[in-house]
């Protein structure tokens, strides 16, 4: 199992050049097993990507967002108490960005790798990092 970083979940559903190969070949077997989560900010996240116009998509969000966060493609981890508490353990100088913050803590809460391309997250070694498989 993995967790998506809310830019990695975008790209590989959305069949984006900025993953590479690798990591859409990975992922597309994690997911044929159910193995993807991610977590509920992300979804928050999208939407304000929207909202910003700095998402596009072939339909309606709301079309889109109930396909994307369907279970039969994701598991969506809730903001819950031991992603608070998860929260609460992180440096206070990490990542300025909440959603960032949140989906760190959603990794350390569930103790799941963390796929993503963010450079903050990544030298932090606050998550695991998920390796693509070969």
């Amino acid at each position: 199992m993995t967790l998506l970083d809310t830019h990695v979940w975008l790209w590989w559903l959305l069949g984006s050049p900025r993953l590479p190969t690798k990591e859409r070949t990975a992922l597309d077997r994690l997911g044929a097993r159910g193995a993807v989560r991610l977590a509920a900010v992300s979804l928050w996240e999208a939407q304000m990507l929207h909202a910003k116009g700095r998402l596009t998509l072939d339909r309606a969000f709301d079309v889109w967002i109930r396909e994307a966060a369907a279970a039969g493609v994701v598991e969506v981890l809730p903001l819950d108490v031991e992603v608070v508490i998860a929260l609460a353990h992180l440096p206070g100088t990490f990542h300025g960005d909440p959603a960032d913050r949140l989906i760190v803590a959603t990794a350390r809460a569930h103790r799941l790798p963390l796929a993503t391309h963010d450079r903050a997250v990544r030298t932090s070694r606050l998550a695991v990092l998920w390796r693509p498989s070969t």
